[in-house]
């Protein structure tokens, strides 16, 4: 699942080789050893580096709310099976990556030549590799999970190839993207409480939101029109509005009793003899207006100007953002503690995404 520094060196590493100098000043053969130190030092940071921009390691701070967010929407509080889910999800994100510049690795040829497959800094086969066996563990973890667990995450692994290997430059490339994040979340849902109904709203925002960045990154590449920012700017706007609704009390009965909410009796009542709506907690509002805040000026400005390094900022604030939008939506399910944790994940992707490119 794809939506776009270097490992800077410690003092540690330079104490090591101030010492290997020193030792080398009496050995001409410790010259020559710490010297092949040095530079196998500095091939395995290139590797690690090349690895952390072809998996996009800043977006997989994006991954964990997912689940986070279908757990707190069928149950109190997330286990080891949401865990196990967590996993699973990272796992098939990471596949999707990896897939993700396998396959466009001659269009990044002549449009990206910097990216680690055409600059020859991995090679096709390792990508690929990485691709297929973080597939089988993502799998694996989800059978761990448990069997309905499983029959979330396998649909979800066949979209995430459909989309990178025959749809992503099609029209229904953003909606196949937009589906595996929906299935994400109702792969935490599923591992936790083994039913998925009670986390579908949660699953049609987020899935919305996915569509609208995953729209506006079609036209990454070159100039494109405002159509695509202004749509994702307005999806914004819906999407804190609903967050900012709160949860109906059918709502609440169908998550807390494990009902669908046509068993509830209050839709047979008059409408004007229904409880009102919850009205949305502080840390909800809070978490809605920062999902916001983090989109608005990007997208205003790619509107604005939808040339491709303004629409890049703009997708890489849109993927950002859906951390405070995962978090908002635990926070709408009542689990304040594991929306606080989610939103922890922000800074730490915003301060990786200063090294490693989000897109």
């Amino acid at each position: 699942m794809s939506e776009g520094g270097a490992v800077s060196e410690g003092g540690a590493v330079r104490g090591v080789a101030g010492q290997a100098g020193t030792v080398a000043g009496t050995d001409t053969a410790g010259t020559d050893t710490a010297g092949t130190d040095t530079a196998g030092t500095r091939r395995a940071r290139a590797r690690t580096r090349a690895w952390a921009e072809l998996l996009r390691l800043p977006a997989l701070f994006t991954v964990p709310g997912d689940a986070l967010a279908g757990a707190a929407a069928v149950v109190a509080r997330p286990d080891h099976r949401t865990l196990l889910a967590i996993g699973s999800s990272l796992c098939l994100y990471e596949a999707g990556m990896a897939l993700n510049d396998w396959a466009d690795r001659a269009e990044d040829a002549a449009e990206r030549p910097h990216r680690p497959l055409p600059s020859g800094r991995v090679s096709p086969t390792a990508a690929f590799t990485a691709a297929c066996a973080f597939t089988a563990a993502g799998l694996a973890l989800a059978a761990r999970a448990g069997r309905p667990a499983l029959s979330v995450a396998a649909p979800l692994a066949a979209t995430v190839w459909c989309y990178d290997l025959a749809l992503k430059h099609t029209t229904v490339g953003p909606f196949a993207m937009a589906a595996a994040r929906g299935l994400d979340l109702l792969l935490g849902a599923v591992a936790t409480a083994g039913r998925a109904r009670p986390a579908l709203p949660s699953a049609a925002l987020l899935t919305t939101h996915t569509l609208a960045v995953t729209t506006l990154s079609r036209q990454e590449t070159r100039d494109g029109t405002p159509t695509a920012a202004v749509a994702a700017l307005a999806t914004t706007g819906a999407l804190t509005w609903l967050l900012q609704r709160g949860q109906s009390p059918d709502e609440e009965s169908h998550k807390h009793r494990g009902r669908p909410p046509h068993d509830c009796r209050a839709h047979d009542r008059p409408a004007q003899d229904r409880p009102a709506r919850r009205r949305p907690t502080p840390l909800t509002v809070a978490l809605a207006a920062t999902y916001a805040a983090t989109t608005a000026r990007p997208y205003l400005h790619a509107s604005l100007n939808p040339s491709p390094p303004l629409t890049q900022r703009a997708v890489g604030a849109g993927i950002r953002a859906t951390i405070p939008l995962q978090a908002a939506l635990t926070a709408r399910s009542g689990a304040t503690t594991t929306a606080l944790l989610t939103a922890a994940l922000a800074p730490v992707a915003r301060k990786l995404a200063r090294r490693v490119s989000i897109t």
